[in-house]
């Protein structure tokens, strides 16, 4: 920005003084004038907002000081740096307007070398200054920017892999999407819980459902022949197909190897994968963990999945109506799961199954 285009606001309300300054002023930068301090707020807060504010402090009715403090309570005024101009030449005086934050202090009468010598120096400095600021918006534009491409980027992968698992395992239809947002909903629910608040943090809770779908990552890892049968399992199938936890963990547990630094969501994820099959009185795998020693992420995913799986047909099964599976989850209350997680489940029901139908499996031809 050129001197030219600089505007330079002088406040005096005397007519004499105004004419000296603005006389001095206006054969290089652009002028306006007050002669008083209403007058003054209401240009200084009108675009284009002034560079810089010479400023009396000897003013009836409304002093410099202020007209000062009025200047700095706006948003769109209070970075405009101000000299105060005036006869009130003691130190103590100079003292106060810079320490309430004026940039200079000049006495009258003016010596106009050094008006300009500091009006150019203010000039200059606000210039830096803005250019900073602006390269600082920029700068944390572009941060802000990138961080959401990565988010993307994470979510897409994350979504590519358990859709890698949904080939697989094709009935699941919109399991995965279903299950994140009972996570995401009971995370939310549970903050207000003296057992789960210092856990349930609003970061934790957008990790744990950023995770949410790779808990049945490991099921790529399971046959066909198992995967895929429409009965039930002889003890030597399940117990193949129970290792899909630790399959998934271990696949995961890979992928933070292979990372130069730790990478937060993956710890969730691999918690999720690896426990989500533990249940509350210990009967549960891949390790038979009991009561507060299964993770909480992991104890939240298992009720959201366990209630998907009972509302959502299968080969081997039709879906259940709503009110039969409120009560097997209400029977499953300090066996499968943490009891305090389902009261809140329960307490809230009718919103997941609003999730539920918001996010219902298409159907297919032969359902018809």
């Amino acid at each position: 920005m050129d001197a030219a285009t600089q505007t330079i606001l002088i406040v005096d309300d005397s007519p004499e003084n105004l004419t000296v300054l603005s006389e001095l002023l206006q054969p290089l930068y652009r002028v306006r004038a007050a002669k008083s301090g209403e007058k003054a707020l209401r240009i200084a807060s009108t675009q284009p907002y002034p560079d810089l504010i010479l400023l009396d402090v000897m003013m009836p009715d409304m002093d410099g000081y202020q007209v000062f403090g009025q200047l700095r309570a706006k948003p769109e005024t209070r970075d405009i740096p101000v000299i105060f101009v005036t006869a009130m030449n003691g130190a103590e005086a100079e003292l106060h307007g810079l320490g309430i934050g004026a940039v200079d202090y000049i006495c009258k009468p003016v010596e106009p070398r050094l008006v300009l010598a500091r009006v150019r120096i203010q000039l200059e400095l606000k210039q830096a200054h803005d250019w900073l600021r602006d390269q600082n918006s920029y700068l944390e534009a572009e941060i802000a920017k990138r961080m959401a491409e990565n988010e993307l980027v994470q979510e897409v992968s994350i979504r590519a892999l358990a859709h890698l698992a949904e080939i697989r395992d094709p009935e699941t239809g919109n399991h995965i999407l279903r299950t994140q947002a009972y996570v995401h909903q009971l995370g939310v629910l549970l903050q207000r819980h003296p057992r789960f608040a210092a856990t349930l943090t609003d970061h934790y809770i957008k990790l744990l459902a950023r995770s949410a779908p790779l808990h049945d990552i490991g099921k790529v890892g399971i046959p066909d022949a198992i995967l895929h049968k429409p009965g039930p399992f002889i003890p030597e199938e399940w117990e193949i197909m129970k290792t899909h936890a630790e399959l998934g963990s271990k696949a995961i547990e890979m992928a933070e190897r292979d990372t130069s630094h730790k990478v937060e969501f993956l710890r969730l994820a691999k918690e999720i994968a690896h426990y989500h099959h533990e249940k509350w009185n210990g009967q549960g795998y891949p390790d038979h963990l009991v009561g507060d020693a299964i993770p909480i992420s992991a104890r939240i995913m298992a009720l959201a999945d366990v209630f998907d799986a009972l509302i959502t047909r299968r080969v081997y099964k039709e879906a259940m109506p709503y009110d039969k599976v409120q009560e097997i989850i209400a029977a499953g209350r300090g066996e499968h799961f943490d009891p305090d997680i389902v009261d809140i489940f329960l307490a809230n029901f009718s919103t997941f199954c609003d999730i539920a139908n918001c996010h219902k499996d298409p159907v297919l031809d032969e359902d018809i």
